[in-house]
């Protein structure tokens, strides 16, 4: 392929000037129309919105090559795409990213209610031309992406712990990508909702909440393992669509715990989904968010993409490293608890643990604490990540168990919510239960 390649064109792709798409009928008339949308695949093709059974889309079925006009964004070139169109995809990743932008798009021009994707028409890119004009010179191409991934990379091999390796993550967000408000978030065992274990940026943590797949940028991302990117705020995919499982048909006073509040902007106006990979399993999404239009272009997508991968693969090799216990340590004199004893119920519909009438956690976390405070009322104060794996009363699925992360969890939500109890990392695949008050353990039915 001669002139431009796709990669040096990618600003006109980012949907924020529309193209000009030019067709052919059988019988040789032509027709131009704006289209909305041209979505980047790779660098020998493109996709196209099919939003509507118009003139364009009559003369693409019966003639598969065309021409689009994109201008650049910035610099204001005209460049010409001659394309073959090839197939159209209604579901999958590439159809839901499109999806998520074209939402992006019509909520920027007021057509949210016109706009609707059909389908993603996947055409070969078989020539690029430069036209002719008097461009604006490029502006300076931005810096700083690639070290910004090798701090990332240092920081993650110099973790020993998962808390370390979300810390050091969020950490080369804010200081090398300006971003002000991201949010990791794992899953659960039965693979079918997220919850956050790290965030910076929000009033609360929100460690702790949960989004089901499919749910808004996060699920849909999680859901179709692909970047879902939105650079102009969009109702359709709104937090509030985001929601943790909840306390349904437990006990009337479970019912009555309060949720744990999403850390999310209330009017996000750009944001970013990357799924969290290793070996092929989804182990999370990270997420970063502004209140601006346009903030996250291609570039930030593509090194969150690697920041992602990188801490698919730390997380991995870190739940495998708990496997082997470093030697107990010598225990120390126990802690004495004074005062009251704090009231800790457990809810056996839902497994919900509730401190002193508040909603603390559930599930696999729930579970972990439940049977830690019940040792300790026996005695113990130190504990493994093996003996927590052979206990199959906590519910830990066979694969992917996700135990770090699980004890991350639970670790973040005692420090916020239940300053009496801690949880303090002995050595490596071990910890300890810590209390400063005595506690009273009361099993609801």
């Amino acid at each position: 392929m001669n002139g431009p390649q796709l990669c040096d064109i990618r600003p006109c792709l980012e949907g924020v000037i529309p193209a000009v798409m030019a067709t052919c009928a059988a019988d040789g008339t032509p027709n131009v129309a704006y289209i909305s949308q041209v979505y980047y695949v790779d660098e020998r093709h493109v996709a196209l919105s099919f939003q509507f059974f118009n003139k364009t889309r009559q003369n693409i079925l019966a003639n598969p090559y065309a021409t689009v006009l994109l201008l650049h964004p910035q610099t204001a070139a005209y460049y010409r795409l001659h394309l073959r169109y090839l197939r159209t995809e209604t579901e999958g990743p590439l159809f839901e990213g499109m999806k998520a932008q074209l939402a992006g798009i019509a909520s920027h021009t007021g057509m949210q209610d016109v706009f609707r994707l059909l389908g993603s028409d996947i055409y070969a890119v078989e020539r690029i031309e430069a036209l002719a004009g008097e461009p604006m010179p490029a502006p300076p191409a931005r810096g700083g992406m690639l070290a910004a991934a090798r701090r990332c990379s240092e920081r993650l091999a110099r973790g020993t712990s998962l808390d370390e390796a979300l810390n050091a993550v969020l950490a080369t967000l804010t200081d090398f990508m300006e971003v002000r408000h991201a949010i990791v978030l794992m899953l659960d065992g039965a693979g079918q909702r997220l919850y956050t274990v790290a965030s910076c940026g929000y009033p609360t943590s929100g460690v702790g909440s949960e989004i089901g797949l499919g749910q808004g940028v996060i699920g849909m991302a999680a859901r179709e393992r692909t970047p879902v990117r939105i650079m102009h705020m969009t109702n359709a995919y709104l937090y509030s669509q985001a929601m943790r499982s909840s306390l349904e048909g437990s006990a009337p006073d479970a019912a009555a715990g309060p949720e744990i509040p999403y850390p999310g902007l209330k009017e996000p106006h750009s944001q970013l989904a990357v799924p969290v990979m290793s070996a092929g399993r989804l182990l999370g999404v990270l997420f970063v968010e502004s209140p601006r239009d346009m903030v996250f272009g291609f570039e930030d997508e593509d090194m969150l993409v690697a920041m992602a991968g990188h801490l698919g693969a730390a997380i991995d090799l870190l739940q495998a490293g708990s496997e082997a216990p470093e030697a107990a340590p010598a225990a120390p004199p126990r802690p004495s608890a004074s005062g009251e004893p704090l009231q800790v119920r457990r809810f056996a519909s839902n497994g919900s643990i509730f401190i002193g009438g508040e909603y603390l956690i559930k599930g696999v976390a729930g579970a972990i604490l439940w049977k830690l405070l019940k040792e300790h009322a026996q005695g113990r104060c130190d504990f493994s990540n093996r003996e927590l794996r052979l206990d199959a009363a906590i519910g830990l699925p066979d694969v992917g168990d996700n135990l770090e992360a699980r004890l991350v969890l639970l670790r973040r939500r005692l420090d916020e919510h239940g300053p009496h109890l801690r949880i303090e990392k002995t050595g490596r695949g071990r910890f300890r239960l810590a209390l400063t008050r005595p506690v009273s353990l009361t099993e609801v039915a």
